[in-house]
This record gives structure tokens, sequence and C-alpha cells, in this order.
């Protein structure tokens, strides 16, 4: 299943996610950095889904997110 959602929807997501989750998204970058060492994106969004009860979608978004923040720190 593709990562890849629309910039529309991708926003609308991160957005919502504190009030779904009850965590706001640098809690959850936290819990990606100090989670399992997975390699590829897919993967981690499998296991945030699954580990934390999210969606799919919302899973995605944070990973997602996640990563553009990462490669932004790096330039």
């Amino acid at each position: 299943m593709s990562l890849n959602h629309s910039s529309e929807t991708h926003t609308k997501l991160i957005a919502r996610i504190p009030h779904v989750t009850g965590r706001d998204i640098p809690e959850w970058f936290t819990t990606i950095e100090n989670g399992p060492s997975f390699l590829r994106c897919d993967e981690r969004t499998t296991w945030l889904a699954a580990e934390h009860g999210l969606s799919h979608g919302y899973a995605a978004a944070i990973v997602r997110e996640h990563e553009r923040v990462r490669r932004e720190r790096h330039y």
C-alpha cells in the first residue's frame, strides 16, 4: 500500500492527529525514533499502526511527515 497521499489529504491528516490520537506530532516522532530500526517507510507504518492502534492512513501520514522533517534537518 502506498504511503503517498495528496498534499491536501496529508495536511488534513496531520492537523487531525493530535485530536484523534491524543498525542502531538513531536511525540509520534519520538515514538518512531525510539521504535524498531526499520529501513522502509511501509515497515514503520505497519509497525506504528499495529503497535499503537492507529489506522493505516494516520500511521502513514505520521511516517511521511517524520521523513519530511528529517530530510529538512539534513539540508
